[in-house]
Order: C-alpha cells, then structure tokens, then sequence
C-alpha cells in the first residue's frame, strides 16, 4: 500500500480568514468546506497543480489497513474513528516521539466545495 501526503494541516484562528487567504489571494482550489461535528470545521485546500494539499492528515484508502500497518510496527494508533461518513471521513491518530499528534484520513470522495 501506498502512504501519500496530501494533506498538511495548518492550525489557523480564524477559519474565514485562512480560506479567504488561501483561496481568494493565492489561488487555491477549495476541496471541501465542511463541518463533520458541531465543533469541527474542515476546510480544505490545495494549489494549482500539487498532489498535496492544506486544511485549515496524510491520507490513505483503506483506514483499516493502514492502522494495523501502524499498529504492527509498534505505534500506538487511536481506534478508526469517523467524523463524516459522506466521504470515508474516516481517521486514525498517533503521536510521534516528540509528542507531535498525526491524524491519517481514508478519503474516498471529495465532498462540500464546489466541483468537487
């Protein structure tokens, strides 16, 4: 299996702002603009012409793989947890050994964002 960053998560404080930033002065192309649990908003974004893009993580299609494949290198992986089941919206979490957390997403349709 095949693990891709296409994801690189941006924490921002004001999440209009960061869109408008992103979006409406660089260029980029709004992916999904969703709010999978009253306290969750997602806003994804990527550049024109990149493979990776930004929300303000990595990304596989097959959650359940990828979190035995963490799991049996030792890495203690959260249990699948999903926030939208429109678009797989389907997550593992780990933290490195600098403490520094990762969220793995099984994406499988874009949803939420004109064109997409």
């Amino acid at each position: 299996m095949d693990w891709k960053l296409e994801v690189v998560v941006v924490p921002v404080t004001d999440v209009d702002r960061a869109k408008n930033f992103y979006v409406g002065k660089l260029g980029f192309h709004l992916d999904a603009d969703t709010r999978p649990t009253p306290d969750l908003r997602v806003v994804h974004m990527t550049p024109p012409g990149s493979a990776c893009s930004v929300v303000v993580g990595p990304t596989v299609d097959d959650i359940e793989t990828a979190r035995s494949q963490l799991a049996e290198r030792g890495i203690e992986v959260s249990p699948v947890q999903t926030l939208d089941p429109r678009d797989g919206g389907k997550f593992v979490f780990f933290s490195d050994p600098d403490g520094n957390n990762w969220a793995v997403q099984e994406v499988r349709e874009r949803v939420g964002a004109p064109g997409s």
